[in-house]
């Protein structure tokens, strides 16, 4: 008789306790937002956005960040927001994660719940550029999204409003034997929306533009000096240099192939590969707010021998990417832009 009651009685459990699991996350969710609402007026915060644990690693080595003495982080959809200081100006620190969709979704998430000033996003990049190195920083001036594309059928055409075209047959080897049924891309333009144009009317956008105040003020904050060795036995030939002003792509591709990385350079003059800066820039521009790159060179995108160098280097090029930053973050000016 008593097996005859433990069954309704684990079914009651079973019911209470998927009922706790349900309510807890909006609960949890509702202590996070009144904390926001509680730092917010502390603020505003400069926005920090880097991508994945290497980065965040360098960026917490330098010893620059003092976390909030009441609320150091706070935990919302996934991500931890840590909140602090470096060099004495509010911070407000964010990793995202890889990829467009995670670099645009945690960059509208700041931008609407916190109070914040602008966005500085860093990390590490390939490079396309042999004028550059491994171990340099770059602060470019315009970003593209060149994972846009038209792939078609091998007789199609391109459309004449996109930019560019890449034909794959272009790159057999030898070139021009065998069928390649790959045939070619074209690269489209960026929809771009904005709450400075007509709701729901998208501007046609190639190339999206960091801010030119603070463009200008990375362009003087001084020398900088830049780490070349990982260690006493692994050290670059040469040192690092920031270079200010060039041009960067994005898209959800990770380069690791000469030819293509040489289509990139000749065709859009880049000098750096990423997977989430456009969408961070697009993001903070659509909002009405200044936003900067920041990025070290941790490869070759392709163009080495042997194998990528991101696994030897991209610690290295993280903690130069984290100095620049630190270095824009010293020169800020305290007041909002």
């Amino acid at each position: 008789m008593a097996a005859k009651h433990v069954k309704p009685c684990l079914l009651l459990v079973l019911i209470f306790s998927a009922y706790v699991c349900v309510s807890a996350e909006p609960n949890n969710r509702k202590k996070s937002l009144n904390i926001i609402k509680q730092l917010n007026r502390r603020g505003p915060y400069i926005g920090l956005i880097t991508v994945i644990r290497t980065e965040e690693n360098a960026f917490f080595a330098t010893g620059s960040f003092r976390p909030d003495p009441k609320y150091p982080f706070v935990d919302l959809s996934g991500r931890r927001f840590r909140i602090g200081k470096v060099h004495g100006k509010k911070v407000i620190f964010v990793r995202c994660g890889v990829g467009m969709v995670n670099a645009a979704a945690a960059t509208q998430q700041m931008l609407d719940l916190f109070d914040v000033e602008g966005i500085i996003h860093f990390g590490i990049a390939g490079n396309v550029n042999n004028s550059m190195s491994i171990g340099d920083v770059t602060i470019p001036s315009q970003v593209a999204h060149t994972g846009i594309w038209d792939w078609l059928n091998p007789q199609g055409t391109v459309d004449q409003d996109d930019v560019a075209q890449l034909d794959i047959g272009s790159y057999n080897v030898p070139t021009g034997s065998g069928a390649n049924l790959l045939g070619h891309i074209g690269y489209r333009k960026e929809q771009f929306f904005s709450k400075s144009g007509e709701p729901n009317i998208a501007q046609s956008l190639v190339w999206a533009k960091t801010s030119p105040q603070w463009l200008q003020l990375a362009s003087n904050f001084g020398e900088l000096i830049l780490e070349q060795c990982v260690n006493s036995s692994l050290c670059l030939p040469q040192k690092p240099k920031l270079v200010v002003g060039l041009r960067a792509s994005t898209a959800n591709i990770f380069v690791d192939n000469a030819a293509y990385r040489d289509f990139l350079f000749q065709t859009f003059h880049i000098s750096s590969v990423d997977m989430e800066s456009a969408a961070v820039v697009m993001t903070s521009l659509s909002n009405g707010f200044p936003v900067i790159v920041i990025r070290g060179l941790s490869d070759l995108a392709g163009q080495q021998q042997g194998e990528n160098a991101v696994k030897k280097f991209g610690s290295l090029a993280a903690l130069n990417t984290a100095k620049a930053v630190l270095g824009f973050i010293d020169n800020l000016p305290g007041h909002a832009y």
